[in-house]
Formats: structure tokens, C-alpha cells, sequence
């Protein structure tokens, strides 16, 4: 995935299917000038990390 349509996820009030290492996430905040996402486990909201972009994959 690239930074922009991360963002676009992030913005979105549907929820996308979005997976990193093969768990579903929900990505909270996209900074676009170092490609990270702030994701979340959509099972474990308080279990924050910053993962590349390209890491994220949507179903």
C-alpha cells in the first residue's frame, strides 16, 4: 500500500480491511513525509505501533 490510500482508509468512515503481518488493523494516523502508519490490532485498540505503509495490505 502507498502512503496516499492509507491516508484515504484513515479518512474513511467505513471500515476497510486492511491487514499488517496478517492481522487485521485499523490505521489511525498516516504520516505521509516518512511513509509510517499508526495501526492498531482491530482486536487490541490500546496496542498502538508506527509500521510502514508498505507493510499494509488491503483484502
Amino acid at each position: 500500500m502507498n502512503a496516499e490510500r492509507a491516508q484515504e482508509i484513515a479518512f474513511s468512515k467505513s471500515m476497510s480491511n486492511v491487514t499488517f503481518n496478517g492481522e487485521r488493523v485499523y490505521i489511525e494516523h498516516v504520516d505521509r513525509d516518512k511513509d509510517l502508519a499508526t495501526i492498531h490490532l482491530t482486536n487490541d485498540p490500546n496496542k498502538k505501533e508506527s509500521v510502514s505503509v508498505t507493510s499494509l495490505v488491503e483484502q
